[in-house]
């Protein structure tokens, strides 16, 4: 199975006057190392691609920055932001889960195009192969995993008050 199998990548526009710093993801904004996103310095003028709840945002430009993004409102997002929409038969968060694997981010870099600024080609991404678990395994998959993600980020919640208070 290929990952066109399971997801779509979405092109329906927004118009950015209909958009906030907050609501406007770019590749500026994304922050690398899965470490999600920041509001925008600004909105530019014109129309992005619009997201919505549970999409995945794949920044495509410098793929190996692995930033990556599962919305949690609805949005626009600049033509440098890749945003798949996961299939009916597919849990969300474990859809964010399979995207936020190494294995992908290196796939993405295998066709890249470009020595400076590298950019994912679309349709050999579409390509990645992947195994898809029934929807119950699926969800318990993606428990455990965001489980573990809610402890790290307390832990570093802990560790950053620690630094303040020494």
């Amino acid at each position: 199975m290929e990952l066109k199998d399971i997801c779509q990548y979405i092109s329906e526009k927004v118009a950015t006057t209909t958009l906030t710093k907050e609501n406007y993801i770019s590749t500026e904004n994304m922050l690398p190392d899965k470490g999600g996103i920041v509001t925008a310095s600004g909105v530019p003028f014109g129309n992005s691609t619009a997201f919505s709840v549970g999409d995945v945002l794949v920044s495509n430009i410098r793929p190996y920055f692995k930033k990556i993004w599962q919305a949690n409102r609805n949005g626009g997002c600049s033509a440098d932001v890749l945003c798949f929409r996961a299939n009916s038969n597919v849990d969300n968060s474990y859809f964010y889960y399979l995207l936020s694997q190494q294995e992908f981010f290196d796939y993405i870099m295998s066709g890249a195009k470009g020595c400076k600024m590298p950019r994912g080609d679309k349709k050999q991404i579409m390509q990645w192969k992947v195994e898809l678990p029934p929807l119950d395994e699926q969800k318990h998959i993606a428990s455990v995993l965001l489980s573990l993600d809610e402890k790290i980020e307390l832990n570093r919640r802990i560790n950053g008050n620690l630094n303040i208070a020494a």
